[in-house]
């Protein structure tokens, strides 16, 4: 655990505060986000939000105690681990799927890349005891939390009455990370009329939303929508696979053991992609470059693929190079350097 200057450092976060008083997270107005889906049995507050900051960096919740959720969710890089294709966790066991970054998380429908959690208090749940990542019970999470002085005054701030449990680790956790978000890229401040596109940009954001050329925008709405993901499990014709039971990742198929659903991942956010490369479920893209070249070109036509790839008959979208970049062009707006650098994201345990 921390050591004494840890309990007096958090002592000056929470002077303000004082038992049974929550105070309200005060989240930024949004003005081109839908509402943000809120668990109620989970309401925000700023020490909830605070404990849970603490928990994400602190490598109490692994094995070794050599792992935090951190470690291989970085600021830097939009919380990903980016550019790993993929991440090493506890005794060095590599994971199977590219880490995805975090951010904008409230909107999530499905977590984790087969959509196997639907709640960010359920999410947290699976790294700490999974043996590719933090590889600790949740017992013994409870037992060290339980024997920390300075846990226990934070848990008594953020969960007035309650005892340290699994369920409020997750709490807290969840708390923080839906906090996460990315909203001060140039493609927001377009959206709020700070801003103005370049012809390329403005090019590449017409490509993406034209049914007829990139057609993007079935999974990527990005037209005054800041989500830009529906947040859906989806084929994108990755593999050629004839038959559905050959898929070398089942993906959301392994979740729901239907077979029509195997090699569907979750549809992510095409925001902060100069931060999280490589691309896809399995990290096979190092390049914006490469997975533009994939629609245009490479696109399979494979068994369940979704409905919507319309052109995946022809091999892809057929845009030129030109287009392509004016595509990638118009992602870059999408990436947000305030979000990478802001502090109260960043470790509390920083000197």
């Amino acid at each position: 655990m921390r050591s004494v200057a840890f309990l007096v450092m958090f002592a000056f976060t929470f002077l303000s505060f004082s038992p049974g008083d929550l105070t309200p997270y005060p989240f930024p107005g949004l003005s081109h986000f839908p509402p943000a889906p809120l668990n109620l049995q989970n309401p925000v507050t700023l020490q909830g939000v605070e404990l849970g900051r603490h928990l994400f960096y602190d490598t109490i919740l692994s094995l070794d105690q050599d792992l935090s959720c951190a470690s291989c969710h970085r600021q830097e890089q939009a919380f990903s681990d980016a550019p790993n294709r993929f991440t090493k966790g506890s005794k060095e066991r590599m994971s199977q799927r590219n880490t995805l970054a975090l951010f904008n998380l409230a909107w999530r429908k499905n977590l984790f890349w087969d959509g196997k959690s639907v709640s960010l208090e359920e999410q947290v749940f699976h790294p700490v005891r999974g043996h590719e990542e933090m590889n600790l019970t949740w017992v013994e999470a409870e037992n060290r939390i339980r024997s920390s002085e300075s846990y226990q005054v934070m848990y008594s701030m953020a969960f007035p009455g309650e005892e340290i449990d699994s369920i409020h680790i997750a709490y807290a956790i969840a708390q923080f990370e839906r906090t996460l978000i990315s909203h001060n890229s140039k493609y927001d401040k377009v959206l709020r009329g700070e801003a103005y596109f370049t012809l390329e940009e403005r090019d590449g954001f017409i490509l993406m939303n034209d049914q007829t050329k990139g057609n993007c925008l079935h999974c990527h709405p990005s037209d005054g929508s800041a989500v830009t993901t529906t947040g859906n499990m989806s084929n994108n014709g990755l593999d050629d696979v004839v038959d559905a039971a050959d898929y070398p990742d089942k993906g959301y198929g392994e979740v729901t053991k239907s077979l029509s659903d195997n090699g569907k991942f979750r549809i992510p956010a095409l925001r902060n992609l100069a931060f999280t490369a490589p691309y896809m479920h399995d990290g096979r893209f190092e390049s914006l470059e490469a997975v533009l070249k994939f629609y245009a070109e490479d696109l399979n036509a494979s068994v369940n693929i979704d409905s919507r790839f319309h052109q995946a008959h022809q091999g892809g979208v057929n845009l030129n190079a030109e287009e392509q970049q004016q595509v990638i062009a118009f992602l870059n707006t999408l990436n947000d350097s305030v979000f990478v650098k802001e502090s109260k994201f960043s470790s509390p345990f920083q000197k």
